[in-house]
């Protein structure tokens, strides 16, 4: 484990670019670590990494996500996503609690909470639904990244058309959320929904447009007609 941690890092250090870090710092309000690389060179250097890796047990490859959690940089984040998300098929209902830890312990940014939460987790909860009450409850935790993490995790199920039910509950919840990067994340969760159920999804927010943040509102409703973005819109 520990030669590929060592390549790995080795190669990130390698294509790091001061510019690019510099760049990429001003994506974010809170502080985070940078090696400085565009996304598809990440990219590229988890599939190469991956093929080392591919061969190894789950539980090992997870062991190794783990450690690239536990040193903060961005781009590591990215690649534990990403070879987690390639074990989707060999997912079972244990690795739920593995990645609420990596939400819980090691998320700490919106970059890293989408890119675990759209794909791991989100595939990881269409494979087994009743851990959608989880989610809920993450709705209640203090941790800013795990009440977004609640939301961002159903964006690809939402487009499906999928737990229409479970997502209104889980925008309910976070409704008056006074953090934008909530009230972003189900807003966002809400405009995924709107794509196959876009009546229903604007009767919950003409329900609930008078106490629903306007930065959550215009999320909602962004990928709907003119007439009806206005109309959801206006202050009433």
């Amino acid at each position: 484990m520990e030669n590929i941690l060592k390549e790995i890092r080795e190669e990130l250090i390698l294509k790091s670019n001061e510019q690019e870090r510099i760049t990429g710092l001003r994506f974010f309000r809170e502080e985070v670590r940078l090696y400085g690389m565009k996304a598809s060179v990440i990219r590229e250097i988890a599939r190469k990494g991956w093929d080392t890796v591919n061969q190894l047990s789950k539980k090992e490859i997870f062991s190794i996500c783990e450690e690239f959690w536990k040193s903060g940089y961005f781009e590591e984040s990215v690649i534990a996503c990403e070879w987690s998300y390639s074990l989707k098929k060999k997912f079972e209902k244990d690795d739920f609690a593995v990645f609420e830890h990596w939400v819980a312990e090691y998320v700490s940014n919106w970059a890293s909470c989408d890119t675990l939460c759209n794909h791991t987790i989100g595939e990881m909860v269409m494979k087994y639904p009743e851990f959608l009450g989880n989610l809920k409850q993450w709705t209640l935790s203090p941790n800013r990244w795990m009440r977004r993490a609640s939301a961002v995790t159903l964006i690809i199920p939402a487009r499906k058309g999928l737990f229409l039910d479970d997502i209104f509950e889980i925008a309910r919840c976070l409704l008056t959320d006074k953090d934008d990067m909530v009230q972003k994340g189900y807003g966002w969760m809400l405009k995924a929904a709107s794509e196959v159920h876009r009546e229903k999804v604007l009767g919950f927010v003409m329900t609930n447009k008078k106490v629903m943040p306007r930065t959550a509102l215009r999320y909602a409703i962004e990928k709907m007609p003119e007439t009806l973005r206005k109309a959801a819109m206006k202050k009433s």
